[in-house]
């Protein structure tokens, strides 16, 4: 009858143990990135009775997280991160130490660190301004700076020349090109109907860009050319390569340093290969319709100050400028491990690595067994409400049950004490 007591009591002990798993899991329903755990049994150590087995109640075995994606929600803040695959994002406490979260709720703090609610730094691989080139694992500091200004390398036109222009007619296209200074500059094209299928041009500026800052403002011209059209229409290839216009500024400023030029894409040359002539890119024909220009476009821009940060799907940090360039400064670092099972959970929605989990592979999202990035949203807690009401009614009688093993034996105890009366 001892024996059944406490049988009765591993039994109860087990089961209280499993409801506060359960309790657990039902109160972080709403946890971001929370994942739900579920508690495991085994028997106690059994002893052999006249060749028989006997078991002597249950101890709580294991317990394990269900590593399970969890659903995104979406919230429309551009720095709530969720991972759309295995990983973890890494943070960082100001002693250095690095811990491990799904939980991707991050803000910038006043000294343009992204942190999460605790203040620990998310960490990122930095971009070279200059190159490009990807760099080594850091804070990530966003400082809310200026762009600095492009000057203008190259124009490309989408423009139609009239074929039943009259010789001598005119036709005028300004687009507009930025010196290193970031100043717009009204480049103007013009052109001059000189024969059948024949047209000749000339790239000009205003006066107090280009000359003379006196009267007459007349333009002044920077590159004449000529161009000349099949009997389809399209424009001839051309000897050579693409027309350049070298541009002299009187602000001390420059186009495209150190040779001052602007080129005008108007063929498709395979440079690599040594190719200096080939066919037109469709960007002027001469059709019998009115003179127009459809697109111009060219790859200047001037400053701009910071006015957001975004986070695409590969995990680059971007600063959006208020001139229209989109900057990468960061690329996301995320870590992967061998066994999850094996994370040392620290509250928080932190975890650390062990021995029993392996060290981190640490890479960019997307790459190897690492997942992508959804911007302006939160990975949701994985926990299924139903399923832990349905365990905590088999475990609520689970421990009725082992409770009714106590009090049973307590009743045939009782019965033995009254056989000596």
């Amino acid at each position: 009858m001892i024996k059944s007591l406490s049988t009765g009591v591993s039994g109860l002990n087990a089961n209280a143990a499993a409801m506060g798993v359960i309790g657990d899991n039902i109160a972080n329903v709403k946890t971001t990135a929370f994942k739900a755990n579920s508690i495991s049994f085994a028997n106690l150590l059994s002893q052999s009775i006249e060749g028989n087995s006997a078991g002597d109640g249950v101890r709580v075995w294991n317990t394990q997280t269900s590593w399970g994606q969890g659903s995104p929600e979406n919230t429309g803040n551009s720095t709530d991160l969720a991972i759309n695959g295995n990983g973890f994002f890494t943070v960082r406490d100001d002693s250095g130490a690095t811990y491990y979260t799904r939980a991707g709720q991050f803000n910038f703090n006043k000294e343009g660190f992204l942190i999460n609610p605790d203040g620990m730094k998310v960490q990122g691989y930095s971009i070279d301004q200059l190159t490009g080139n990807i760099g080594g694992i850091e804070d990530i500091q966003i400082e809310r700076g200026i762009s600095l200004p492009n000057p203008t390398t190259m124009i490309r036109t989408q423009l139609n020349l009239d074929a039943e222009a009259e010789v001598g007619e005119n036709f005028f296209s300004t687009i507009t090109v930025y010196d290193t200074l970031g100043t717009a500059i009204p480049l103007t094209l013009a052109f001059t109907k000189a024969a059948d299928n024949q047209w000749d041009w000339q790239a000009t500026l205003p006066d107090s860009a280009a000359g003379a800052n006196t009267p007459p403002y007349d333009p002044v011209s920077v590159s004449t050319g000529s161009l000349e059209f099949g009997s389809d229409g399209s424009l001839l290839p051309a000897n050579g390569t693409n027309p350049s216009m070298a541009i002299t500024l009187t602000n001390g400023a420059e186009i495209n340093p150190p040779d001052n030029t602007i080129t005008w894409d108007l063929y498709e040359y395979d440079e690599a290969a040594g190719q200096t002539e080939g066919p037109a890119n469709a960007s002027v024909t001469q059709y019998a319709s009115p003179s127009g220009a459809s697109g111009l476009s060219q790859d200047g821009f001037p400053s701009g100050a910071m006015e957001s940060v975004s986070v695409n799907e590969v995990g680059f940090v971007s600063g959006v400028y208020t001139n229209g360039e989109v900057r990468p400064l960061y690329q996301l670092a995320l870590a992967d491990f061998a066994n999850y099972q094996g994370l040392t959970g620290k509250g928080s929605n932190l975890y650390a690595e062990s021995l029993s989990s392996g060290a981190p592979t640490v890479g960019l999202p997307g790459s190897g067994s690492l997942g992508g990035i959804t911007p302006g949203a939160l990975e949701m807690s994985n926990v299924d409400l139903s399923s832990e009401f349905v365990k905590m009614i088999t475990t609520q009688r689970a421990f009725q049950a082992n409770s009714k093993v106590i009090t049973t034996s307590d009743e045939i105890l009782s019965e033995l004490m009254n056989l000596k009366r």
